[in-house]
């Protein structure tokens, strides 16, 4: 099986070092690199075209205009030529056993169409900060599973026929555009956890989906989440009526209350036990 690491990039060739010395460390070897400049304005094409000299593994590609996230992604997966795919922001680094962990399971698990694992926090100077345990597995084939709270984060990699059958990534998303994917591959098959720390997120200010930009992706989250229930043909949650058109994100999250209860922990865990046994 061949892994396309897809990177899309816009002013973060400062951090690229990092992650350009995790992929080369990786166990496993059939693997590709494909990058997407969005019309950088700092010298990060020219950081990017150094370090990857001479390696025919790596593929750099520009945008002919800044076209933001939700349509670079978009087209870095279709440049891919792997069997599986994986982003990976070029701020951000990966285990060396990031890519053999995915394709372990995607070789036996012919059912599975999604995998995601633990992650690390870093500062900005590439310093660990500590294991995020928000990741574990969840239940699966559940049409009310919406990844809210988030358990689906890094390191996420996915079948890309198996893309190729969705709606695809919804190109005029400028944040959570990678929760709009994993809802979509959720609903193709089974997702599976990884338990291993794989993926390295850097924390540092021009982090997109960091400080202000928070209220920004809450917004952005709620209208995934709402065209999610439309897509699923879903009327009611929990006994409340889905609204007809999206309006605001606290009428959205407000209807997923119900998984605060005790009662619906205990269901979800029991749920998930059944499901590991069988």
């Amino acid at each position: 099986m061949k892994f396309s690491i897809l990177i899309a990039n816009y002013n973060n060739g400062k951090f690229f070092q990092n992650c350009y010395n995790s992929i080369i460390a990786q166990n496993y070897s059939n693997w590709e690199v494909i990058i997407l400049d969005d019309c950088s304005t700092d010298n990060s094409v020219e950081i990017i075209t150094r370090l990857i000299d001479g390696d025919k593994r790596f593929k750099l590609f520009k945008n002919e205009t800044n076209s933001g996230v939700g349509i670079t992604k978009a087209k870095l997966i279709e440049l891919a030529d792997g069997d599986i795919c994986g982003f990976v922001d070029p701020d951000d680094a990966i285990s060396p056993n990031a890519l053999r962990a995915n394709i372990i399971v995607f070789e036996k698990e012919k059912d599975v169409v999604l995998c995601y694992s633990k992650f690390s926090k870093f500062d900005e100077n590439f310093k660990p900060l500590g294991i995020e345990f928000s990741t574990k597995q969840v239940i699966n084939n559940d049409p009310y599973f919406f990844n809210c709270p988030v358990h689906i984060v890094h390191f996420v990699a996915f079948r890309k026929d198996v893309y190729m059958q969705t709606e695809k990534m919804n190109t005029s998303l400028k944040i959570a555009e990678d929760q709009d994917l994993y809802l979509k591959m959720y609903e193709k098959g089974k997702v599976h956890f990884i338990n291993e720390n794989n993926y390295y997120y850097r924390i540092h200010s021009g982090g997109i989906s960091q400080n202000d930009n928070r209220p920004k992706t809450k917004e952005y989250f709620a209208q995934v989440i709402f065209n999610t229930m439309k897509r699923r043909n879903l009327k009611t949650i929990h006994g409340k009526h889905i609204p007809e058109t999206y309006t605001n994100p606290q009428d959205i999250y407000d209807l997923l209350e119900y998984q605060n209860t005790i009662t619906f922990r205990i269901k979800k865990k029991i749920s998930l036990l059944l499901q590991k046994v069988f």
